[in-house]
């Protein structure tokens, strides 16, 4: 049985009229850079999230670039991120000369340590991008006291976040994204809402930070020809926005599936002891957008799937802080040990709403049966 990580084709089959609708209709009324569509797809995203505002762009780095630049994370000043993630949550503060200043992480979460977050903290800090990552949210309640005792801007990374809600003490959900002076997300197809190309999106609730992202996604522009600011050309496709309108629609019941096939891999992979799995913390409504376990001799279990043609994917094979692109930083090996730990042992199972029971039973039957060879 061949097992891929991830495939759009299920999908696409079963919403193939609703598809090659949206699409249709966007091409027979004319190709357009920010189509009507995009305007509906954003109005939609406000009302799912709670945003006030949602601003399209054209990749959630995008996103993150262009809110890093508009709070001022950059010319030298810090800004508190994770090293476990991927290039982009820390990339955005660095491409206009800020400083990404990392803390470790939370060895049962993966998210960022928020305990060791104050003692990071300098004169030239000005702001904190936490990362939502894999299932669920990072303590935004200790973030935000951080935050507003420090004076702190906060970007919320929720790229791999969608339909993500975070209770904490009030217990009230607050969406991913929502909570932060800036939230995005990104529209990769692997994502629980994932376009059929690539796509992004820009949330706030500050009337005013939203018309700068709007401004900053169209070169600067105040009206046309009109700059008042350097800004970047980023503008969500019209006929991805159609398509996400369409999943939208059936977004919450691609959670719920996600959420069941967690449980079946936990269910099956309970007894091994070889296997760790991930524990969500805080309360919140965690999503599956990946199912990581983390595996005793994680590099000869990967050589197995793989001869059983089973997709996988390792989320993170190596830290930021040890990257060549940010060897300028100074860090070394052992300066961030947990996350050093992780990236050895973390491995990412098949997850997506089509995924079916007996392929979940034959990745967790390959798994098994390796470690008791």
């Amino acid at each position: 049985m061949k097992v891929n990580f991830y495939t759009s084709k299920r999908e696409y089959e079963n919403k193939k009229n609703e598809f090659d609708s949206a699409i249709g209709n966007v091409l027979k009324n004319g190709i357009t850079t920010l189509g009507k569509e995009v305007a509906v797809f954003e109005e939609e995203v406000t009302k799912f999230t709670g945003a006030k505002y949602a601003i399209g762009v054209a990749s959630g780095t995008d996103a993150l670039v262009i809110t890093s630049d508009i709070l001022g994370f950059k010319e030298g000043k810090e800004v508190i991120t994770s090293p476990f993630t991927f290039l982009a949550s820390a990339s955005c503060i660095a491409k206009n000369g800020g400083k990404p200043v990392f803390v470790d992480i939370d060895e049962e979460t993966f998210n960022i340590d928020v305990n060791k977050i104050e003692e990071r903290i300098t004169q030239n800090t000005v702001g904190i991008i936490p990362i939502h990552l894999f299932c669920q949210m990072a303590d935004m309640d200790k973030i935000m006291e951080i935050s507003q005792k420090y004076g702190l801007k906060v970007l919320e990374d929720a790229a791999e976040a969608f339909g993500m809600r975070w209770l904490g003490k009030s217990g009230v959900p607050r969406h991913s994204g929502t909570i932060g002076d800036y939230g995005i997300f990104s529209f990769f197809p692997t994502k629980t809402l994932g376009a059929y190309g690539d796509g992004g999106m820009i949330v706030t609730n500050d009337s005013a930070l939203a018309r700068l992202a709007k401004c900053y996604r169209v070169h600067g522009a105040t009206s046309k020809y009109h700059y008042e600011y350097l800004g970047y050309n980023s503008r969500l496709d019209t006929i991805q926005a159609a398509i996400l309108s369409v999943k939208l629609k059936y977004i919450n019941d691609a959670i719920l599936k996600r959420e069941r096939i967690a449980k079946w891999y936990r269910e099956r992979l309970k007894g091994c002891d070889a296997i760790r799995l991930p524990i969500v913390k805080g309360n919140q409504k965690p999503v599956y957008y990946v199912f990581n376990i983390l595996a005793r001799d994680r590099d000869g279990l990967v050589a197995k799937l793989r001869e059983n043609e089973i997709g996988f994917s390792i989320y993170y094979p190596l830290p930021l802080h040890l990257q060549k692109c940010f060897s300028y930083l100074g860090y070394k090996k052992g300066d961030f040990p947990v996350a050093e730990r992780v990236s050895k042992e973390i491995l990412a199972l098949p997850i997506y709403p089509e995924l079916t029971e007996d392929e979940v039973d034959y990745v967790c039957q390959t798994i098994i049966k390796f470690y008791k060879k």
